[in-house]
């Protein structure tokens, strides 16, 4: 362009439109978000949503209560960040979905911090007062609920703040006991002794959920019993049965021998002075020679199936200890022995396994309780008791090494074959990381597989009265036994109730309802109760002479409104006369000391929070049966944790589960795909990002990754995500300048006198339209902003925008004050996609949407009070459908787009070597037969594809030379009718005259 040309050029500048707008490129998210926050607290922005959908159809979230305990960390920001699209996307569908965020304040890791507290200044916790150490526990949540209360809010989630559930507040401690009594009435609970995960660290039962494993190296052991009894094999008197175990500390304990009665077994000759008795296949395979050091297999001096070992007795290794140690072990028959590692025989610990405890209890041997809570035996046990010095906690991995105190008795007493390191898979408290015991103690249990009764008052569901009449008190080895309802069908157990809950649930990802069904099919009965402080108790009161369990509903009654009006501290001794009242002597009676598993808090949450009437738009209506909410939503962990424990309380009391669906997400990884550590320095910390970048670019990667996988996140990553931002922002932004002045009244055109591009971007905006409402009915949120950001880049910025920015440049003047029927067109296009995608965007980017709504409707309220999109009706202008769900418009235009991007990519090597600038300066020879191009002249194709010229030629490739034309002065196009550079085309005339 010569010096003349671009003063001429320049001349014509205010001849065109040029989009302006207010609306910065720069976000500037993390100085702006702030205020937009406070703007919507100032207006009650989610009261306002709620009068705006009131009567409406309801859905209902209820929120799985994150733990009151540190700040938010980039699993919280991922899980509200999609509680807070689901409830936004819903409300966009014109639906009432109110959002009521909730804390779990109870437990032992609050409790665990408070201890801490008292270790740090050597003060003894036990000492304190536990009223006073229960508000202790209790400010300690507090605070972290105002904490992450505040946190989270700066996410941009909409909710009822001010008004959140608390398990720890009065009325909610009130409702868990009364959901503990509903299953003690149906006959639902018992005390029992059973091996059950114990922290010795902690001095409390576990949750499995609250049990995570780890590799650790242990000591593995052979030890050798001496069988003194062998009805069924009388050679293998004096011959030494050889168990094998990784938990050295359960011999002092042991009480028997298993067998597997298909087993084939083998005795062999001295080695180191003993006749061993192993299995013949683990002998075979050599597992034992390696341990043992054996060279081979001599003087074999019997044979035979397991079966023969029934009713043979050993004695253990420490009889001479007498007492306890003195009693013969009998051999019993195991169907879980296997020959997979070991020695084929297994020794039985009934206080510490599962399968231990089952075998020796039909057999008649009971636990003996020799390990205390701490881990330690007890002060009277005559091995490594009290009296030892050498007693620690079984957990001590120096007891159990090679010379701890275990191996060193057991190798002077002759019965020490082998001890070595091994390195496994074992439990831990996922608190203080210690390792866990299965430890067995009189425990408060739900069985899984006894019978529900109708409540004897009032039947299922809704509210329970408390039967009249003293409970049953069930051993360990006892349940309810089958029983005929009222309307005499067999009623279901717990187990079936909920597996029947889990079939009607709907599942997402489908896999979930596989990992929690099998997880159902196989838990055992559901241990309750904990040996701790900060918890709601278990209100119940123990006849001391027959052990049965008072069921009184005038007792029950008191109970529960004295926890409603003081809470946890309602329950203890000097309440507990008032409490059983008249009827009863409080000589006669025990009050439980053990409090409630924290999950069964949480697992009532439905029953306080949409039940309680205390949140009137969460409630349930009356005469609703069967399920509310709609939607659970946490993370995968939780098929173990919350999703179970709601499941099985409120099967155990409504005989359904308390949700439709349920949603799980993944963990989030470092870039590598790594678990985040802050050892590693592999964190990112949400509060730093949102500092620093803004919530809505967290958002947006919450909302992009496959969340219902693990998923990851990084610099890089996240520069992805900002990227994409930019782009999104940059949509609006050209928007908003390109709709400046718009007045629909006077410029808006009708569908059917719109040109076919125009009416070609409705139908493929109804085609978006269509695949959003799709993933917000699948909870399919990748989806969502993918489509939704490829629309907007590929159909809009790099097509639809791209075409139309000359007409809307260029075809305006004083002459056409609204411009030409095109340009009109193309801006009505522009108002509907406006309109339709800041209310897409809006539940992702609430903080972008909020401003880019009020720029161009500053007194037009909040962007998040919107509905869905109304789109134009297309009418009669689809034509006819193809194999793929083409109409004649959409399938006709994408074969255009094909050739236009045939057409770039062949400009692009005359634009590298600097032939032509730009597309402008091209002219380009198409087959005639490359693709339909239906209507279109040429000079048409011209204008789609940006070039000078188009001409169809019997060409196989497609051609591209420099233009000869001249350049238009005002719109800059290389027409034959501008005679030279600077003038104006025919076009450009016309506007201006």
């Amino acid at each position: 362009m010569t010096d003349q040309t671009a003063a001429t050029a320049t001349d014509y500048k205010d001849t065109v439109f040029l989009p302006a707008t207010d609306f910065p490129m720069k976000a500037g998210l993390a100085q702006k978000e702030p205020a937009i926050l406070a703007r919507w607290q100032e207006a009650d922005l989610y009261r306002q949503l709620r009068d705006a959908r009131k009567g409406r159809e309801k859905f209902i979230l209820h929120d799985g209560p994150p733990y009151a305990n540190g700040d938010m960390h980039i699993g919280h920001a991922l899980n509200h960040i999609l509680k807070d699209m689901v409830c936004r996307t819903q409300s966009l569908l014109g639906k009432d979905a109110p959002y009521v965020p909730g804390w779990d304040c109870h437990g032992l890791p609050i409790e665990w911090k408070i201890e801490e507290q008292y270790r740090k200044k050597k003060l003894n916790k036990d000492e304190v007062d536990p009223v006073a150490f229960r508000a202790e526990c209790r400010a300690y949540a507090q605070h972290w609920v105002n904490t992450q209360r505040e946190q989270l809010k700066r996410l941009g989630i909409n909710g009822d703040w001010d008004n959140p559930y608390l398990t720890m507040d009065f009325a909610a401690e009130a409702t868990i006991v009364q959901e503990l009594m509903k299953f003690a009435e149906t006959g639902q609970l018992y005390r029992g002794a059973k091996p059950v995960m114990w922290s010795p660290v902690e001095k409390t039962a576990l949750a499995e959920a609250e049990v995570e494993y780890a590799d650790v190296t242990s000591t593995q052991i052979d030890v050798a019993f001496e069988i003194v009894d062998a009805p069924n094999a009388p050679e293998l008197v004096g011959a030494y049965a050889v168990i094998w175990t990784t938990t050295p500390w359960t011999i002092p304990v042991n009480q028997a021998l298993a067998y597997g009665p298909e087993v084939e077994y083998i005795a062999f000759g001295e080695h180191r002075g003993h006749k061993l008795l192993v299995s013949k296949a683990l002998l075979e395979s050599g597992a034992i020679h390696a341990r043992l050091g054996l060279e081979g297999l001599e003087d074999v001096v019997w044979q035979g199936t397991g079966a023969q070992l029934a009713g043979a007795t050993a004695r253990h290794p420490m009889h001479e200890l007498g007492g306890f140690f003195a009693k013969p072990r009998p051999f019993l028959p195991g169907d879980f022995v296997t020959t997979d590692a070991g020695t084929g025989l297994v020794h039985m610990s009934p206080d510490h396994g599962e399968d231990d405890f089952d075998l020796c209890k039909a057999h008649g041997i009971e636990p003996v309780f020799a390990v205390e809570g701490d881990g330690r035996y007890r002060d009277d046990w005559a091995w490594l008791g009290g009296a030892d010095e050498r007693r620690m906690s079984v957990i001590n991995p120096k007891f159990n090494a090679p010379d701890g105190p275990i191996c060193e008795d057991l190798r002077v007493a002759g019965a020490l074959l082998s001890a070595a390191a091994f390195q496994h898979s074992y439990p831990h408290s996922w608190r203080s990381k210690a390792r866990v015991i299965y430890r067995c103690t009189p425990q408060w249990f739900i069985p899984m597989d006894a019978p529900i009764l109708p409540s004897p008052l009032q039947g299922r569901g809704g509210s329970h009265a408390v039967a009249e009449g003293e409970g049953q008190s069930l051993t360990s080895s006892q349940s309810p036994l089958p029983t005929l309802s009222p309307e005499g069908e067999r009623a279901k157990t717990l187990r079936q109730t909920a597996m029947q809950a889990i079939t009607d649930t709907r599942w997402v990802p489908a896999k979930g309802e596989n990992r929690i069904r099998s997880m159902v099919e196989g838990r055992p009965d559901w241990v309750i109760s904990r040996q701790r402080a900060w918890g709601v108790p278990i209100t119940l009161f123990v006849n001391r002479k027959t052990g049965q369990y008072l069921k009184d509903p005038a007792v029950n009654a008191r109970i529960v409104a004295a926890m409603r009006e003081a809470g946890v501290d309602a329950w203890n001794d000097d309440a507990a006369p008032a409490l059983l009242g008249p009827d009863y002597d409080i000589a006669d009676y025990e009050r439980v000391t053990d409090i409630l598993d924290v999950w069964f808090d949480s697992g009532c949450t439905h029953a306080f929070v949409l039940e309680s009437g205390k949140w009137p738009d969460l409630t349930r209506p009356e005469g609703h049966v069967g399920p509310w909410a709609d939607l659970y939503l946490e993370g995968s962990d939780q098929h173990r944790g919350w999703f179970q424990s709601s499941l099985m309380e409120s099967c155990g009391t409504r005989g359904h589960a308390p949700y439709k669906a349920v949603l799980t997400h993944g963990f989030t990884m470092d870039a590598k795909g790594m678990k985040m550590s802050k050892s590693l320095g592999n964190t990112i910390d949400p509060l730093t990002l949102i500092k620093d970048s803004g919530a809505d670019i967290l958002r947006l990667w919450a909302l992009s990754v496959d969340f219902t996988e693990d998923h990851r996140i990084g610099k890089e990553i996240l520069a992805g995500v900002s990227d994409q931002y930019r782009k999104l922002r940059n949509t609006f932004r050209y928007m908003l300048g390109a709709l400046a002045g718009f007045d629909e009244k006077a410029e808006g055109v009708a569908v059917e006198a719109m040109p076919e591009l125009e009416r070609y971007v409705l139908h493929l905006l109804a085609d978006l339209d269509a695949k959003l409402r799709q993933a917000v009915e699948d909870f399919d949120y990748n989806t969502y902003v993918r489509t939704l950001a490829d629309f907007a880049n590929n159909d809009l910025s790099a097509f639809f925008f791209d075409i139309r920015k000359d007409c809307l440049y260029c075809d305006i003047g004083p002459a056409h004050p609204h411009g030409t029927d095109k340009r009109r067109a193309y801006r009505s296009v522009l108002h509907v996609l406006f309109e339709a995608l800041v209310r897409y965007a809006a539940p992702v980017l609430v903080f972008t949407a909020e401003e880019v709504w009020t720029t161009r409707y500053p007194d037009g309220g909040s962007v998040h009070l919107l509905e869905w999109p109304v789109l134009p009706d297309l009418g009669n202008n689809q034509g006819n459908l193809d194999i793929d769900g083409l109409n004649d418009i959409e399938r006709k235009w994408d074969r255009l787009r094909k050739l236009r991007r045939d057409v770039t990519e062949a400009i692009e090597p005359l634009r590298r070597d600097k032939t032509v600038r730009s597309s402008l300066e091209a002219e380009v020879k198409v087959g005639s037969d490359a693709a339909s191009q239906g209507d279109f002249s040429t000079a048409e194709m011209a204008e789609l594809f940006i070039t000078a010229d188009v001409e169809l030629a019997a060409v196989e490739t497609i051609k591209v030379t420099r233009t000869t034309h001249h350049k238009c002065g005002r719109c800059w196009r290389h027409l034959p009718e501008v005679t030279e550079d600077g003038t104006l085309c025919d076009r450009c005339t016309e506007m201006l005259a």
